[in-house]
């Protein structure tokens, strides 16, 4: 099934350093950006982390220091990137877990605040275990009968990606819509206010703490009753987008 869109879609995956999103960062992302007409255009780029790669990651990518020592760094190709990503909306697989946090990361070091919240994001993983429960390589067999070469190749993986989302419409067609915003609603877990999920929104769409000793509690609350623990937080190991998320509701509060 050919997708419907109104935007174009850019199904994208990244291999990393490591997996934490406030340290680690982008050593290789592939795209593909699917167009409205059905044209597909896929970018493919190797960049320099600044940091060593751990041994724990080369293991899964196969990467190494040496195969990136003379690529561009992040911050020499934001720019680009971020242009070309203009107008679209996202996919990936576990994307709205990792990917979306380190992208989103990556570009707020080069100086770049681009906003995924005002796009569509479709993680087809989360369709995936809503559906049958597996992994990529058996969602790539299950859904398209073929076995996944060259796994955790950014490229691979991505392309797969895209033709797995595209075997989902086809097979659940009474429970999915071929539709960016609906597949995006669907397979977004939970309501998250920033990407790595310190802060969510409750039933009342209040923005609350999703972690440690004030958990479910209002940011709001918490920082009038407990000033020091918003300092607290931008002083410690967070994400540069969470930060960026708590220092904009501690501003709405005056």
């Amino acid at each position: 099934m050919q997708l419907n869109l109104k935007n174009p879609l850019l199904f994208f995956d990244i291999e990393s350093t490591g997996l934490n999103v406030a340290t680690d960062r982008i050593v290789e992302i592939c795209a593909v950006k699917v167009m409205p007409n059905g044209d597909e255009e896929v970018k493919t780029r190797r960049i320099n982390p600044t940091i060593p790669i751990s041994a724990e990651a080369q293991a899964v990518h196969g990467i190494s220091n040496e195969d990136v020592k003379d690529c561009p760094t992040f911050r020499e190709v934001a720019k680009s990137l971020a242009k070309w990503m203009e107008g679209c909306d996202f996919a990936g697989y576990n994307s709205i877990k990792f990917d979306i946090p380190m992208l989103a990361e990556e570009f707020l070091r080069a100086g770049i605040d681009f906003d995924f919240r005002k796009r569509n994001l479709v993680d087809v993983q989360n369709i995936f275990h809503k559906m049958e429960q597996r992994t990529l390589s058996a969602a790539y067999k299950f859904y398209c009968h073929k076995d996944l070469e060259n796994a955790h190749s950014a490229e691979a993986d991505t392309i797969a990606t895209y033709e797995i989302l595209k075997s989902q419409l086809d097979r659940y067609p009474d429970k999915l819509q071929n539709d960016v915003k609906m597949l995006a609603e669907f397979s977004t877990r939970s309501r998250l206010v920033d990407y790595a999920g310190r802060i969510a929104l409750n039933d009342k769409d209040i923005p609350i703490f999703n972690f440690g000793k004030h958990k479910g509690k209002p940011v709001e609350d918490v920082f009038r009753t407990e000033p020091s623990y918003y300092s607290w937080m931008m002083n410690g190991d967070f994400t540069l987008d969470t930060k960026k998320v708590i220092t904009e509701l501690k501003l709405k509060m005056r």
